[in-house]
């Protein structure tokens, strides 16, 4: 495995550039010098027009326009719990089809074509500690979505340099409170007496998204192309380590009661990842500890309120 390559700064397209994760990507580009075009699934925005990735042709003339030397693909379904299953993999797997397709017609091939898969892919496992060998045992259909899209995007590695990224669970300030952290930062926030969870014996590789996003952008230079990478710390903790590092933070104790209907069936237990070939190829990880990810979004609320 070779470390990474410097590269010159170049022309970025991310997809879902106004998204939670796209936000950060975007300014982690921008601090490296690249010039930023996004891509959003949404209309309204002149410096990410909106773009349906299942119209293939919208998606050929969006990719005909830009042009770009790397591309981070972000655009997806990502909430394990989302309600429509058909739209789930559509949008997984058939538009990130239709974007490799226009971007292997292009006259020039870009450099780099990062995708994010998840470390969902990876199920219930064993292994103690999960590297990219492991096998894949995905036990929701977001993770099945997100192994069908890698072995899609396998199909076109000979026509363009892919990298599969596997990240584990992430958050930090934007994140949509119907993901577990922000909800649970937010009942503190209001200083509310009871919170109700579903699963509560599962533990997690939790990250900040701005190490997610500098991971990102720094495997756009790195000699990446056909491989899979976990973004991963090495160190899972437990949701009822979450709830205890945010009493201390908060200075209260709040009242944890498991509510049935937010019990997902086939939960993974543990997710612990091995950042061993993330280190290989982008040199030393600045990894965030996720005490300070909740100091952080806990003193940052959201502008709803």
């Amino acid at each position: 495995m070779t470390l990474r390559s410097d590269h010159p700064p170049g022309r970025v397209l991310v997809t879902g550039q106004r998204g939670f994760t796209g936000k950060y990507v975007t300014a982690a580009l921008r601090a490296a010098g690249h010039e930023v075009f996004g891509l959003s699934t949404r209309p309204g925005d002149p410096d990410a027009p909106g773009v349906d990735l299942l119209d293939r042709a919208a998606v050929r003339q969006a990719i005909d326009q830009v042009a770009p030397d790397t591309v981070v693909h972000l655009a997806a379904i990502a909430f394990v719990a989302h309600g429509d299953a058909e739209e789930m993999y559509r949008t997984n797997v058939v538009g990130t089809r239709n974007l490799l397709e226009a971007l292997a017609a292009q006259g020039s091939r870009p450099r780099a074509v990062l995708l994010a898969s998840s470390a969902n892919i990876y199920g219930n496992s064993d292994v103690e500690l999960l590297d990219e060998a492991v096998a894949a045992s995905p036990a929701n259909d977001y993770a099945v979505s997100k192994l069908a899209m890698e072995y899609m995007a396998r199909l076109w590695m000979d026509r363009l340099p892919i990298t599969l990224a596997r990240p584990f669970n992430y958050t930090g300030v934007g994140q949509a409170e119907n993901f577990l952290l922000p909800k649970i930062v937010s009942h503190f926030q209001r200083r509310e007496k009871v919170i109700e969870l579903g699963n509560i014996d599962v533990a997690r590789d939790f990250q900040d998204v701005r190490f997610v996003a500098d991971a990102y952008a720094r495997l756009l230079g790195a000699d990446a192309a056909g491989l899979a990478v976990n973004l991963c710390s090495g160190t899972s903790v437990s949701l009822m380590q979450v709830i205890e590092m945010m009493q201390e933070i908060a200075g209260y104790e709040i009242e944890v009661k498991v509510n049935p209907a937010f019990v997902r069936g086939n939960e993974v237990a543990r997710l612990t990842g091995d950042n061993r070939r993330l280190r290989g190829l982008i040199g030393p990880l600045d990894i965030i500890p996720l005490r300070t990810t909740l100091e952080w979004m806990y003193a940052t609320p959201s502008p709803a309120r």
